[in-house]
């Protein structure tokens, strides 16, 4: 464990150093970046979240999706068991990964470490219709964030919309993992700046949750980010949920101790490389960098490994990130969060099934 962990602390180290070179950036393009979400018919009935599909009163309020660390020194972070989806997805190549938690249902009481952006998730972003939370981010992101692409909130005060009094540092957390957000305040904040705040996002559809004499006894999932990033799910078959742990730590949420166990969890295959020191680029749709606009995908719900795969349109910031069965129908999930995990080509997936 202790080579890994040193080994992950290396890779980290040059490609921050910028060891492992460079590469250039694409023209911003105005007209891809500033198209608006592809706007089609819900694909869920009633008034529930287009991610979840569970009923709420704020089913038809516009995203709100908040950058957050995954650095050891402040798990478990706050406000992903309030989460519609969560997004783990790698920072630097092979190393260090970030999240993003994606709310419209519920309101935590408060959100973080908030952490900087990067290029690639405000395209995910975009692609959800959300408005974006983040403190600061890299030059690549901020060129993008200064064109309005996207409406943001910056609470570092640097690109887009500086929204520095939206924010706070807390005592004790050392910097720069100690920024976080009430999340009563980021919506008037938002509201403030006269964001829509009426989603337009069409949603992922979803079906009926297997009966409990259909659903398997149980299984492991492991997806190997690196060293202590690695994430392991156990299949709950009562609950019929997977049970996270984080560098086999069972993960929690840390305003409320609620053990963290989304109902469906996305595994979206993407490579991922260095552009500029410690700045990497994730091959998961963006006009800038990538030249694929798919992947391999795996979904695990009612305690089964489905394959399939992942879209998105890579000539529009806005596009959505389709995530699609062999068939090449949009995949149903079951009501309930979703985790999307962008796992790099060559990391370990491994699914065990207890039947």
């Amino acid at each position: 464990m202790a080579v890994v962990l040193l080994l992950v602390v290396f890779l980290g180290a040059g490609y921050f150093l910028g060891w492992f070179g460079k590469q250039k950036a694409s023209p911003l393009d105005l007209n891809s970046m500033k198209g608006e979400v592809d706007m089609s018919t819900p694909l869920n009935t009633g008034e529930v979240s287009p991610f979840t599909s569970l009923p709420c009163a704020n089913w038809n309020r516009r995203p709100i999706a908040v950058m957050e660390a995954a650095d050891l020194s402040v798990r478990p972070d706050s406000g992903f068991s309030d989460a519609d989806l969560v997004l783990e997805m790698p920072a630097i190549t092979a190393s260090i990964t970030r999240l993003m938690g994606v709310y419209v249902c519920n309101d935590p009481p408060e959100v973080g470490s908030i952490r900087s952006t990067r290029h690639d998730y405000i395209a995910l972003a975009a692609g959800w219709d959300a408005i974006l939370v983040h403190w600061g981010g890299s030059h690549f992101a901020g060129d993008i964030l200064n064109k309005g692409v996207i409406d943001n909130l910056d609470l570092n005060g640097s690109f887009g919309n500086k929204a520095s009094e939206c924010g706070f540092r807390k005592a004790g957390i050392p910097a720069p993992d100690n920024g976080f957000a009430k999340f009563e305040k980021l919506l008037e904040c938002a509201k403030a700046r006269s964001y829509r705040m009426e989603n337009k996002f069409s949603g992922y559809p979803h079906q009926e949750e297997a009966p409990l004499d259909q659903r398997p006894k149980g299984g492991h999932l492991r997806v190997g980010f690196a060293g202590p990033y690695a994430v392991d799910y156990d299949y709950d078959r009562t609950t019929n949920s997977y049970l996270r742990s984080w560098n086999k730590v069972a993960d929690k949420d840390a305003n409320n101790d609620k053990r963290l166990a989304p109902k469906n969890v996305a595994v979206l295959i993407a490579s991922s490389e260095q552009i500029e020191g410690q700045y990497n680029n994730v091959q998961i749709g963006d006009p800038q960098f990538d030249s694929v606009s798919e992947g391999d995908a795996f979904y695990y719900f009612n305690g089964k490994e489905i394959k399939g795969r992942w879209k998105k349109d890579k000539s529009k910031w806005a596009s959505k990130l389709f995530m699609y069965d062999e068939s090449g129908q949009e995949v149903k999930f079951v009501p309930g969060q979703i985790w999307v995990e962008i796992l790099e080509p060559g990391q370990a997936l491994k699914w065990e099934p207890q039947l």
